[in-house]
């Protein structure tokens, strides 16, 4: 991970969060005790950063330096809020795309996920703030630098996100095998976002229930599932196809 997208030492990182600064994810070593520590996990919380506990050789590993217990990521992008995103995009196109992921936490996925999204000509993407994917090194390279070129909006719950979209006009697509109707039966070339899910889980149920369609890939083989970036890519194509 690149040195500078990290933030070691309490003190540091409550400051950066404090000043507003884009911080994606924070390790807090195990059993990590003091008031120092007690200071920054109410910061944390107050402002809604991720963060989870990790064994001292995680920290060690992110960093040769004095880190007290605690190291964090920065992201090195600036993200959006939905309602300037949204807003945004309706000024531009009447026919947006837009792609939610619900907690993909792997950053290679995440990145390769970006990439196909940049290409394919979406609007932007919506991720939660907890559980999702950090937007760090291997992310970036991962997604050739697509990251820098798309819009990407984080969220406290994909829930209330669905919601927003929905009372902007736009319809939502959950793609899951929950589903007699496959991707070819759904119409994409109106305003819609594509919502993909988790590697282990697939969509939380409870985004499920209000989704406007659901639609699945047909599967000829022995295995049940597709590599989630992948499946993204056939979606987002059968999008484009729709489209032109």
């Amino acid at each position: 991970m690149e040195k500078e997208h990290l933030i070691f030492g309490i003190r540091a990182i409550v400051e950066a969060i404090m000043a507003g600064k884009e911080v994606d994810k924070v390790f807090l070593q195990k059993d990590a005790q003091g008031e120092l520590m007690k200071d920054l996990l109410k910061v944390m919380k107050r402002n809604n950063v991720n963060f989870t506990y990790v064994p001292v050789e995680k920290l060690n590993r992110l960093t040769p330096n004095n880190h007290q217990g605690a190291v964090a990521t920065i992201a090195p992008i600036s993200f959006v809020e939905i309602e300037v995103l949204v807003e945004t995009v309706l000024e531009k196109t009447k026919t947006p795309l837009f792609l939610v992921l619900d907690q993909i936490s792997d950053a290679r996925n995440f990145g390769a996920i970006i990439r196909t999204a940049e290409c394919t000509g979406v609007d932007g993407i919506i991720v939660q703030k907890s559980g999702a994917a950090p937007v760090n090194g291997d992310t970036v390279k991962t997604s050739a630098g697509a990251v820098f070129n798309i819009p990407i909006c984080r969220v406290e719950h994909i829930k209330d996100a669905i919601f927003f979209l929905q009372g902007s006009g736009i319809k939502t697509v959950a793609a899951t095998e929950k589903t007699d109707q496959t991707i070819y039966d759904v119409t994409l070339n109106e305003p819609v976002a594509i919502i993909m899910g988790s590697e282990d889980r697939g969509i939380n149920p409870s985004v499920l229930k209000i989704v406007d369609e659901k639609a699945k890939l047909p599967m000829f083989g022995t295995i049940g599932s597709l590599n989630v970036s992948v499946a993204c890519g056939a979606f987002l194509y059968e999008a484009v196809r729709q489209r032109k």
